[in-house]
C-alpha cells in the first residue's frame, strides 16, 4: 500500500524520555529507519566520581524514579563487592523482596498504562478510566502494593533510604511484616485478573518475529533478578565481573545514547530476554500465566515483551510472598541487618535485573572509600540497537500491506513494547581532545 514513506514521530508518547521514530522509503525501498534519541546527556558517572562510598547509592537511586530500587541494588552490590562486604541472610531476603516489588510496580505501570491503550486504540489510559474503570483501578491498586512494600522495608515509596551497602539501617517489626503480607494477599484476585485482561487483548499485537541474541542474568537456583551469572543465548555464560566481554558499546550518529552489541550487531535485554533464557525456572504460577498467554520460549516477537512482563508480575507476586514468609519466620530479635562496611581500595561490579533488563554499576574506590571511576550501563541503552534492527526488518515486510499511518502506529507500539527509559540510557561519553 505505502510504497513511499515519510514518517517522523516526534517525541514518541507513552515512553519515558524523548525519542523520534524516523522512516524514509522511496518506491518500496527503505532508505532510513531509526529510533533517534535526542535527550541531553546526563553525565551521571561524573557525578558518582568523587563521592564517598556512603553516598553513591543515595545519588544513583535518583537516576530513575521508576527503577530507583534497582539502581540502589546494583550500586550497593558494586560497593559491597569492592570492599568484600558480606551481608546477612536477613539482608539478602529483604533485598530479594525489593527486587520482586520493583518488577511488579514497573511492569504494572507499563502493561496497564503505557501498552494497554494500544490494544484498545486509545491515545492514553485516560479514556480507559471511563470505559474500563475497574481495570484502571486494579492497575492503581497493584502499583500501590509494590510501593507499599518499598515503604515498609526501605522507609519510603521510592528512592529507598534504609537500603544501604552492607545491609539495612532499619528492620521492620514482625507486626509490620505480617500486615504487609495481608496487604499482598488482598491483591491475589487482581493478579489473576491481570493475566485474564492481557490474554483477552493479546491478538491486538502484531505477530512479527526476528531472531536475536538475548542477554540476562541466570542463576542455578531461581529465576534470576537479584544476582547470578550473565547468560547470552548465543555465547554462553560468564561471571558478572567479566561483563565487558558481552556488553560492548559504540556511538551512533542518530542517538545521544550509545548502542550495545555482542555476537550480533545488537542484542536484547528485559522481560522477554529473561523469559527466553530462564523460563524453566519460573514458579508454578508464572508458568501457568505463560501458558494462558500462549507464551513459549524462545519467543522473538518484541511485542511479546508485554506478555513476558505480565508473566513476571505473577511470578514476582508469589516470590515476594515466599521471601516474606521466610523473613517473618526468622527471629527478628536476633536478626542483624546493620551495615558493617570497612572501606578499602578496589573495584566492585554490581549487576542486577531491573524491569527493563540487566543493569551494571561498576565502581573503583580509593583507600578512603572515595569513588575514583564509575561506569553504568543501562538496559535501555542495550536495547536501542535491537529496536533499530527490529524496525528495519519489520517495515520492509509490511510496506506493501499497510498504510503509512498504520506502519507508524505499529512502530510506536514496537518501541513502547520494549518499555524504554530513554533518560536513563543517556549518560557519560568521555571525549579526549587531540
Amino acid at each position: 500500500m505505502a510504497k513511499d514513506l515519510d514518517i517522523n514521530v516526534h517525541h514518541l508518547t507513552r515512553v519515558e524520555g524523548h525519542g523520534n521514530i524516523v522512516v524514509r522509503a522511496a518506491d518500496g525501498t527503505v532508505e532510513k529507519c531509526v529510533l533517534e534519541i535526542v535527550e541531553t546527556p546526563r553525565v551521571f558517572e561524573s557525578m558518582i566520581e568523587g563521592l564517598n562510598w556512603s553516598d553513591t547509592s543515595l545519588l544513583t537511586c535518583r537516576i530513575c524514579g521508576i527503577c530507583s530500587v534497582g539502581h540502589t541494588l546494583a550500586s550497593i552490590q558494586a560497593t559491597d563487592n569492592a570492599f568484600g562486604t558480606e551481608i546477612t541472610e536477613a539482608s539478602y531476603v529483604m533485598r530479594q523482596i525489593m527486587c520482586m516489588a520493583e518488577q511488579m510496580q514497573s511492569h504494572t505501570l507499563h502493561v496497564y498504562f503505557l501498552a494497554a491503550p494500544d490494544a484498545f486504540d486509545a491515545p492514553s489510559v485516560i479514556p480507559l478510566a471511563g470505559s474500563h474503570p475497574e481495570v484502571v483501578k486494579r492497575a492503581l491498586k497493584l502499583k500501590k502494593l509494590a510501593n507499599t512494600i518499598c515503604d515498609v522495608l526501605c522507609g519510603r515509596h521510592i528512592h529507598p533510604i534504609s537500603l544501604r551497602p552492607g545491609g539495612f539501617t532499619y528492620l521492620p517489626s514482625k507486626r509490620a511484616l505480617v500486615g504487609l503480607k495481608q496487604t499482598i494477599l488482598d491483591c491475589y484476585e487482581d493478579i489473576e485478573a491481570t493475566v485474564e485482561t492481557i490474554a483477552s487483548v493479546a491478538d491486538k499485537f502484531p505477530g512479527f518475529e526476528r531472531e536475536r541474541e538475548d542477554i540476562s542474568l541466570t542463576h542455578p537456583d531461581e529465576y534470576a533478578f537479584y544476582n547470578g551469572r550473565i547468560k547470552s543465548s548465543k555465547a554462553g555464560e560468564i561471571d558478572t565481573a567479566d561483563y565487558e566481554q558481552f556488553i560492548k558499546e559504540k556511538c551512533v550518529k542518530h542517538s545521544t545514547s550509545k548502542h550495545a552489541y555482542n555476537v550480533d550487531e545488537s542484542f536484547a535485554v528485559g522481560a522477554l530476554a529473561r523469559f527466553n533464557n530462564n523460563a524453566d525456572q519460573l514458579n508454578e504460577q508464572g508458568k501457568a500465566a505463560a501458558e494462558a498467554l500462549g507464551l513459549t520460549a524462545p519467543c522473538y516477537n518484541p511485542f511479546a515483551n508485554n506478555f513476558a512482563q505480565t508473566v513476571e508480575i505473577v511470578h514476582c507476586y508469589h516470590e515476594a510472598l515466599k521471601w516474606l514468609d521466610k523473613l517473618i519466620a526468622m527471629d527478628l530479635s536476633e536478626a542483624d541487618v546493620t551495615p558493617n562496611v570497612v572501606p578499602r581500595a578496589g573495584r566492585g561490579i554490581g549487576v542486577t535485573e531491573v524491569p527493563r533488563g540487566m543493569l551494571v554499576h561498576d565502581y573503583t574506590y580509593d583507600d578512603a572509600g572515595v569513588c575514583t571511576q564509575a561506569n553504568c550501563i543501562i538496559p535501555t541503552g542495550m536495547n536501542l540497537g535491537n529496536i533499530d534492527r527490529d524496525m528495519q526488518t519489520y517495515v520492509p515486510s509490511v510496506i506493501d500491506q499497510r498504510s503509512q499511518d498504520e506502519i507508524a502506529h505499529d512502530l510506536e507500539m514496537m518501541v513502547r513494547a520494549y518499555d524504554p527509559c530513554i533518560s536513563c540510557s543517556v549518560h557519560l561519553l568521555n571525549v579526549e581532545w587531540v
